[in-house]
């Protein structure tokens, strides 16, 4: 698997499907993805491999008997749902996903490299707004960073 970037708008159809850019899918080797709920009120969406390192890294790291733990499993592991796509290119969003991420008709995909968020259009927008200050100082924090 190549590199997974890129930002994309697409568009949720009425039965909650969503055409996956072909660039991003053209990169992936199985027509399988596994979506889950994110932070910042997003869906991630990770090759079956990648699900199965990062799950695997987090249920090793937690224990179900830690408050805090639980809180992550059941708001990262718990949701997750692996879909397909279908002839077309699209791939289904699960209501419930839906329902978290606020998805509405225009949706914002966009390639992070190992994973794939999925973004309502305006929430994005939002967020854009709302972090463009710390967006900044995150950056200069990276400053050891040569290229």
């Amino acid at each position: 698997m190549k590199l997974l970037t890129g930002e994309y708008r697409n568009t949720l159809d009425e039965k909650g499907r969503i055409l996956f850019p072909t660039r991003l899918r053209s990169e992936l080797t199985d027509n399988v993805l596994i979506l889950t709920q994110a932070l910042d009120r997003c869906l991630w969406l990770f090759t079956p491999e990648e699900w199965k390192n990062l799950s695997g890294k987090i249920m090793e790291a937690v224990s179900p008997f830690n408050p805090q733990a639980r809180l992550v499993l059941r708001r990262l592991i718990a949701p997750a749902q692996e879909v397909e796509f279908d002839k077309s290119g699209r791939i289904s969003i699960p209501q419930s996903l839906r329902e978290y991420a606020n998805l509405s008709k225009e949706c914002v995909v966009l390639g992070v490299n190992k994973y794939i968020e999925l973004w309502d259009y305006a929430s994005y927008q939002k967020y854009l707004e709302q972090t463009e200050s710390s967006f900044q100082q995150a950056a200069e924090g990276l400053s050891s960073i040569c290229f």
